[in-house]
Order: C-alpha cells, then sequence, then structure tokens
C-alpha cells in the first residue's frame, strides 16, 4: 500500500513523514548521511580521495602537469575542474558530452576554488612568464543519489591535500625543466571550503543532505559553502522559490557545524595514512 502511494503520490508520501519531522530514509531534518572517505585512491594520480555519503559516491583524481602561464596571469599556475556524470553512475545521465547538470557543476567547484582561494595559484607559480603547473581535477561521479556537489568539494579538498608535487628548477644553460622526483611537496592548502547542500519543501520546510529523490520534489536547492574562518565562500541557489532572511542564516549556521565535521573526518583519515615512526 506505502509503495503504491509513493510511486502515485511521491509528495504527498514525502509530506506525510515531514509533518512528523522525519524523513522516508528514517533521518531526521536536520541529519546527514553516514560520511566516509579514502585519501590515494588512484595510484596513478598525483593526489586522489573517493567520498561516499550515504550512497552518493564520488572520485576526484588530480593530475599535474607544466605549463606556461598566461600572458594575463604570468606569476600564477592553473586549476582545472571537470565533473563528469556517466551513465554507470545513474540512468538520469545519458552517453555523449557533458550534461547541463554536470556543466553547472563543473563551473559550480571552479567558483568555488576562485571564491575560496582554496590554493593562492600563486604558488604553482616555478618562474614568472616561463614555467608553472596545472592541476588537472577530474571529478567523476561513480553512483548518484543526491547532494553531488557537497560530496566534488570533500573530494576535491581532500585530493588537494594528497597531492605531492616533485621539485622543478629550469636548467640556466638549456632553459629547460629540471624535475627532482626524488624531493617531493605537499600542496599548501590556503582554505579547506566544505559545502552544504539543503533542499526546500513547500517553501518552509528545509531538510540537509537531499536524496535524488527528494532534490526532485523539492520547490528549492541550496548550497552554502563555508571555511574554517566561518566565511562565506560561496552561495548556489539555482532558482527555486525564495527563503526568508531567518531561514537563510539557519542553513549558513548548520554549514558552518558541517564544516567543521568534515574538517575532522579529513584530518582523521590523513593522519591514519601517514606511516607509523
Amino acid at each position: 500500500m506505502a509503495a503504491g502511494f509513493k510511486t502515485a503520490e511521491p509528495l504527498e508520501y514525502h509530506r506525510s513523514f515531514l509533518k512528523e519531522n522525519c524523513r522516508p530514509d528514517g533521518r531526521e531534518l536536520g541529519e546527514f548521511r553516514l560520511t566516509t572517505l579514502n585519501i590515494g585512491s588512484i595510484n596513478t594520480a598525483d593526489g586522489s580521495a573517493l567520498v561516499k555519503i550515504g550512497n552518493t559516491t564520488v572520485i576526484c583524481g588530480i593530475k599535474a602537469e607544466l605549463a606556461a602561464p598566461s600572458t594575463d596571469a604570468p606569476d600564477k599556475g592553473y586549476i582545472v575542474p571537470n565533473v563528469d556524470l556517466p551513465p554507470l553512475c545513474s540512468s538520469r545521465f545519458r552517453p555523449g558530452p557533458p550534461g547541463e547538470q554536470a556543466q553547472a557543476a563543473s563551473q559550480f567547484i571552479a567558483d568555488v576554488i576562485d571564491g575560496s582561494k582554496i590554493i593562492k595559484k600563486e604558488e604553482l607559480c616555478i618562474e614568472k612568464s616561463k614555467l608553472c603547473w596545472v592541476l588537472y581535477c577530474d571529478i567523476i561521479c561513480l553512483d548518484y543519489d543526491g547532494n553531488l556537489l557537497d560530496a566534488c568539494v570533500i573530494t576535491l579538498l581532500a585530493a588537494l591535500k594528497n597531492i605531492q608535487l616533485p621539485t622543478v628548477t629550469i636548467n640556466k644553460e638549456t632553459d629547460l625543466a629540471d624535475v627532482d622526483i626524488q624531493h617531493k611537496r605537499h600542496l599548501h592548502i590556503n582554505k579547506q571550503p566544505v559545502a552544504s547542500t539543503f533542499a526546500v519543501f513547500d517553501d518552509t520546510v528545509i531538510i540537509v543532505d537531499p536524496t535524488a529523490e527528494e532534490e526532485s520534489l523539492a520547490s528549492s536547492l541550496i548550497t552554502a559553502v563555508t571555511d574554517e574562518d566561518d566565511q562565506i565562500c560561496a552561495f548556489h541557489k539555482p532558482g527555486g522559490t525564495p527563503l526568508s532572511a531567518e531561514k537563510l542564516q539557519d542553513c549558513i549556521t548548520r554549514a558552518v557545524m558541517r564544516h567543521r565535521e568534515i574538517d575532522r573526518l579529513i584530518d582523521k583519515v590523513i593522519e591514519s595514512t601517514k606511516p607509523s615512526k
């Protein structure tokens, strides 16, 4: 009976739970799904991480390459993110060029990188106007069940923390790059952005970490990105119904709390991967 009601009237089905301050999967309205993280998942990448938020699974692999800086920014390197939503992760995605959601996610990640200054691009420059690092950040969704943006930001941050770049100098005689793979260094992470996504039902009820089904039924979606100083780095609200200032502030407060949880998770996983003395 319940399955038939859910199929025929999915919104009413969800409303019947929301009235009781719970959700069909048993979570409270402000409860995030279990989040797990693995760092160094791809041996062939310079940095990598895999994150699971509930069933949503996203992996990030970063390849570092040497290139010439742009003439507009001769003292900066590049960070190039790309989000891929293959048919493998959900039946809603089709083979072919990136769809609208994948393009929007890639642009969102680029905005977070620039807005948070997660890495100072000047630190990717090896020699002004001559040589810099390009970080190609490929973020691939392996299983899609909502809340893609949160997972993308977590896996990107963890993968950037996992990177080790070799020492590079320019040979004065040949004017070519000398790469010393014996001496590697971690990147300096300038800021640590964490995203928190909220779904709004009937313009009043706010839930955190929506599933794919909840996203499809919500009247609005909001993603707030905060850093370790409780500052907002980015705010994403693609249309939908307006929210009062009070409810927006509630979302930001919850985003700050979520940031602290994810910070602890990343630090714990990184600590566990260090070789014991």
